[in-house]
């Protein structure tokens, strides 16, 4: 039995070799994956990728006759040198293959840039965390509808009628066709009643005959061109459009003060992409708020959150009540569903402790879907951070989770860990 595969390749190209290139220089775009994760947003972070590799590192062995070795034949067309039987001298110098030569100006050749896909990006950024099967925790997605404005119809109800598109169409259809202005009928009949008055008579007249002939025929082309006519009528058109309960806003609450270093900046971001990535697949629409702190915190962009170079002592309860106002302003509850994300090194003044701990007891958590806290550290301590010490009075709460994260292979592990449907309290 032969079996003969006809599907079409992607692009015409086949998709066998593609996976067997991405294979050979897997060092190169992991590389690229790992450039990508540093310099991306976190909103774009799930798009393809551009990788470039040098032109030496996608070539292959190949196999080839050394010219100056052997016997072989030629045909010159259009020799003028050589008669039949002539000797030719093999050509001198050592075997030195057909690849191009150097450069006499020290150029080289241009690298060889291709696209990574949506799901080959994914599949290398996720391929060091080891992916296991997501137990997604239940989200909120109950949807109601509401009606909208969505322009005009040619019929409806009289009390949606557009009384200003109505008038507008009929305007411009009596111009169109030319319709007679009844002011200009007024003046007719005018001119007609001063010429009865002096005694003109319409059968002897011809002006007065003009008249009553043009006066008829004003009448009839009014008559057939209607003021209004149920083709102008236009009502106002509304339709259901889903309430905007299934989206989402994800704040990202970092401690940028001198002990979080660019290394403990990218654990965070490392996990901050995981959880965007996580609510894109359930929400139409994800909106991004970044908040960093030390002693005061402030909404910033997320430039300048992962690479502001503003430091100082922490105090968390600053970045909570950042997040408060910015929800009561723009994110109303019963709108939006809301997750927050805390990255920090544990620090924070012993003074500020309770404040915090008392901001999300009363208050952040019941507002939010879900509150994630992660505590980033370059290396085993036997030492209990101050945040970490304080946010174990949290963990009963069902909207709160914490865990540690030391190095990039346990970002998914504890992600997973936070997320999982049968989650064990921290």
């Amino acid at each position: 039995m032969q079996v003969i595969d006809r599907r079409q390749n992607p692009k015409a190209k086949s998709l066998g070799n593609r996976q067997r290139f991405l294979r050979r220089i897997k060092s190169q775009i992991r590389k690229a994956v790992n450039e990508a994760i540093e310099n991306r947003s976190v909103a774009d972070v799930d798009s393809g990728e551009k990788v470039s590799v040098t032109t030496s590192d996608i070539g292959e062995p190949k196999f080839g006759f050394d010219s100056t070795e052997g016997d072989r034949s030629y045909v010159i067309p259009g020799n003028h040198d050589y008669q039949r039987g002539d000797r030719i001298r093999k050509p001198s110098g050592g075997g030195s293959g057909s690849g191009s030569g150097g450069s006499p100006d020290g150029d080289g050749e241009d690298a060889f840039v291709f696209m990574l896909t949506r799901d080959e990006f994914l599949d290398l950024f996720f391929e060091d965390l080891e992916l296991p099967n997501l137990a997604k925790r239940k989200l909120k997605s109950i949807t109601s509808t509401k009606w909208n404005r969505a322009g005009y119809a040619n019929d409806g109800s009289p009390q949606r009628l557009n009384k200003s598109q109505t008038m507008r169409r009929s305007l411009a259809r009596r111009i169109a066709l030319k319709r007679p202005r009844l002011h200009e009928l007024n003046r007719l009949e005018e001119e007609l009643e001063a010429a009865r008055a002096e005694g003109k008579d319409a059968e002897h007249d011809e002006e007065v005959k003009g008249l009553v002939r043009r006066i008829e025929q004003l009448r009839y082309r009014m008559q057939a061109v209607p003021f209004l006519d149920p083709v102008d009528l236009r009502y106002n058109r509304f339709e259901q459009t889903p309430k905007p309960t299934t989206q989402a806003v994800m704040f990202c609450l970092m401690d940028t003060s001198a002990s979080m270093t660019e290394s403990l900046k990218d654990l965070a971001k490392r996990f901050y992409i995981l959880l965007h990535l996580f609510l894109t697949r359930h929400y139409r629409a994800v909106e991004l708020v970044f908040i960093r702190h030390t002693y005061t915190a402030a909404e910033v962009d997320e430039e300048t959150f992962f690479h502001g170079r503003e430091t100082g002592g922490t105090v968390v309860s600053s970045a909570l009540e950042e997040m408060l106002r910015i929800v009561r302003e723009r994110y109303p509850v019963q709108d939006w569903n809301i997750y927050a994300a805390q990255a920090s090194d544990g620090h924070n003044f012993d003074h500020d402790m309770p404040r915090t701990i008392a901001l999300l007891q009363h208050e952040i958590l019941d507002l939010c879907q879900y509150y994630a806290y992660i505590e980033v550290g370059e290396e085993e301590s036997s030492y209990t951070s101050a945040l970490w010490n304080g946010y174990s009075q949290l963990d009963s709460h069902p909207q709160f989770a914490r865990a540690k994260v030391l190095d990039p292979t346990e970002i998914y592990p504890v992600f997973h860990k936070l997320f999982a449907s049968n989650r064990q309290p921290s």
